[in-house]
């Protein structure tokens, strides 16, 4: 149990920041290769690309997690705490929902890539790893998102603001 606590506090802060850590060492690495040895490492880029959209689909359950989102707040603010609550749980359903039909296609995304066996131009690597990321992304988000709705749905029932 302490495992799942910790992976549910920080699995997401975790892999972002190693990710970061990647992408900065490895655009570096380019950059005192190309500026300072005048050549080119031909993976970098491509490499610093792959993390990059891992971390893209990272942190958006990260972001539901957090709270921290692009979102209207002013018209929000206006209304009673209850509607308020109701309001999140109809975007947190909404999102739910987009998730389910998302999961889905990105297992499908993920079996042609596998069958496909394509790699990657520089490094070789399989592509299904790449293309795991909306995968992994949605997963991650709809478990956010759930975790997200009971906490607004006990709010709404105990008549507590979020």
């Amino acid at each position: 149990m302490k495992v799942l606590k910790w992976l549910d506090d920080n699995l997401e802060e975790v892999l972002l920041m190693v990710l970061l850590i990647c992408m900065v060492v490895i655009m570096g690495m380019q950059i005192l290769a190309r500026y300072c040895l005048n050549m080119s490492l031909s993976w970098s880029e491509e490499l610093t690309q792959y993390l990059f959209v891992w971390s893209v689909f990272l942190s958006v359950s990260y972001c539901v997690k957090k709270r921290i989102s692009i979102k209207i707040e002013q018209f929000l603010l206006i209304l009673p705490a209850r509607a308020q609550t109701g309001l999140r749980l109809l975007r947190h359903t909404l999102v739910l929902v987009f998730c389910v039909i998302m999961i889905p296609f990105s297992v499908t995304y993920v079996q042609q890539a596998v069958a496909s066996q394509a790699t990657s131009a520089a490094l070789q690597i399989p592509m299904y790893y790449i293309q795991s990321a909306p995968l992994a992304g949605f997963i991650l988000l709809t478990i956010r998102v759930l975790q997200a709705w009971w906490r607004e749905a006990r709010n709404l029932k105990g008549g507590a603001q979020a």
